[in-house]
């Protein structure tokens, strides 16, 4: 039983009445010394941080151009007041995006305006105290970085590029947040965010060829740091062991069985997710990103494809050259990097793959546009492929599959309420609220539509779902990866039937 109260689903989605301070908590778990330090942050509060906070502000308004427009742009229009799905969950109005930007803005204002040093009261300009600070750590963890507000905004103004500012600063003051920072930690020290040793994967992957070839008759591998493979597979790492993420790496593994090519995961580089991205640090971005192309000199692949995960892709399609770059020595005939499902559609339509789409008639889908890759990237050749692409391929493997209402997927999707840092145990009333309206929609589509499952592309939506819709009368095994439904589908070669 929840120790909260859990919203009620209503027929649409709602903009509530606003209740000042009810999501006024101390936030999440603040990092111990031993997960600052690695990241290159002070393990607590520095005694002087008021003075270094602010100087921390000042470089990352002259590096980044963006930030300081986004500090002078707002004219408080209210376009974005009911698009974030925290507020609209949690009725906090701290929790719409323009109230949660000026938490950051008023400070800015003091120490970065001549109104707000001289005048400070007539431009709601104030001191970065303690008590500021504390809301800048609780409430800039009720932000999934989601961009979704950006999407309505006239001026543009990107509440996920504040969110990571203000989380730096905190962080380089010595209040970062432990969830995040811990795990940055892990992939650094071991390679992957579950902190998997190279003999965990090893066995999780051989476990898996005995699986698929127990189920199949057909021996289908799935191999590790084997140098000189055409194809080095970055995914997730809960695809190693939690469902509905493995059954998605298990698909992965028929699709590259069935195209003949050669393929390989990394140990060094067992992880497609960058949290970086999430606290707002380039340079650890970097580090992590920069583990993918070692890994990929080092096993001399040839191309580069990343799994079923969101920011992953984000970080991946708008990220990787400038952070890891150049991959000349990839093959250029490529896309670098390339998505799954762009690798797996293409098959399709060349007729590449044999499928059996009645295999998945027990389902009725329906799917969840991930933040990142809706809102961040793109796939394939023409804009608008990262919403046609993940569709092509489940209605190419099911034969019934249904979309939610049209303003809550595709560039306006709702986020799933887990993204950017949040997916803890220690921030699960803002999870579960804060999926309150993807929850709305997909109860639409089951009432009215006969939906029994909802597909995702995203390590963090599949494991956000299956952990919060329980709370509104849903099954856990509802989410399914979108290879998931391949594996189910996909007739391999030579299989026994």
């Amino acid at each position: 039983m929840a120790d909260f109260e859990i919203p009620e689903v209503k027929e649409d989605i709602e903009i509530p009445h606003i209740h000042p301070g009810v999501m006024e908590k101390p936030g999440p778990f603040v990092a111990k010394p031993e997960h600052q330090k690695p990241l290159g942050y002070p393990g607590e509060l520095l005694d002087n941080w008021q003075e270094a906070a602010i100087a921390k502000m000042g470089d990352l308004l002259k590096k980044y151009r963006s930030l300081k427009v986004f500090m002078d742009a707002c004219v408080k229009c209210g376009a974005c007041t009911d698009k974030c799905h925290y507020y609209l969950g949690t009725t906090d109005p701290n929790n719409m995006p323009v109230a949660r930007q000026d938490l950051f803005r008023k400070v800015y204002r003091r120490y970065f305006t001549f109104a707000g040093k001289y005048f400070p009261r007539l431009v709601g300009a104030v001191d970065l105290t303690e008590e500021v600070l504390d809301d800048w750590y609780n409430y800039f963890h009720q932000c999934s970085e989601c961009r979704r507000c950006s999407v309505y905004c006239p001026y543009g103004i990107d509440t996920a590029e504040v969110t990571m500012a203000a989380r730096e600063v905190m962080a380089s003051v010595g209040k970062g947040q432990k969830y995040s920072n811990e795990i940055i930690g892990k992939v650094f020290t071991i390679g992957n965010n579950l902190g998997l040793p190279e003999p965990a994967l090893r066995d999780t992957l051989e476990g898996l060829e005995e699986e698929v070839e127990e189920d199949t008759g057909v021996k289908v591998r799935y191999p590790l740091d084997e140098k000189g493979a055409e194809i080095l597979l970055i995914t997730p790492s809960a695809d190693f062991f939690a469902e509905p993420h493995i059954d998605g790496l298990i698909g992965y593994g028929k699709v590259f069985h069935e195209a003949g090519v050669s393929w390989t995961l990394s140990s060094k580089a067992s992880e497609a997710a960058n949290f970086g991205l999430f606290i707002g640090s380039y340079e650890n971005m970097r580090r992590i990103a920069l583990r993918i192309r070692e890994a990929a000199l080092e096993l001399g692949v040839k191309r580069i494809i990343f799994g079923e995960c969101g920011h992953a892709w984000r970080v991946a399609y708008s990220f990787l050259n400038t952070l890891a770059g150049p991959w000349d020595f990839l093959d250029q005939r490529y896309p670098i990097p390339q998505h799954i499902c762009e690798f797996t559609w293409d098959l399709l339509q060349k007729g590449k793959l044999k499928i059996d789409k009645s295999a998945n008639d027990d389902m009725v889908l329906t799917f969840h546009d991930s933040c990142n890759v809706a809102r961040a990237s793109r796939m394939g050749d023409k804009p608008g492929g990262q919403f046609e692409i993940p569709r092509n391929v489940i209605k190419a493997v099911c034969n019934n599959y249904v979309d939610m209402a049209p303003e809550t997927i595709g560039e306006g999707t709702y986020c799933c309420g887990g993204g950017g840092g949040l997916l803890t145990d220690d921030l699960m009333e803002v999870r579960v609220k804060g999926a309150l309206p993807r929850i709305t929609a997909l109860k639409d589509v089951v009432e009215h539509n006969g939906v029994t499952h909802m597909a995702a592309i995203c390590a963090i939506c599949k494991s956000q779902f299956t952990k919060v819709i329980p709370y509104y009368g849903f099954g856990m095994d509802q989410i399914v990866s979108v290879h998931q439904l391949v594996s189910n589908a996909i007739v391999l070669t030579g299989q026994t039937e």
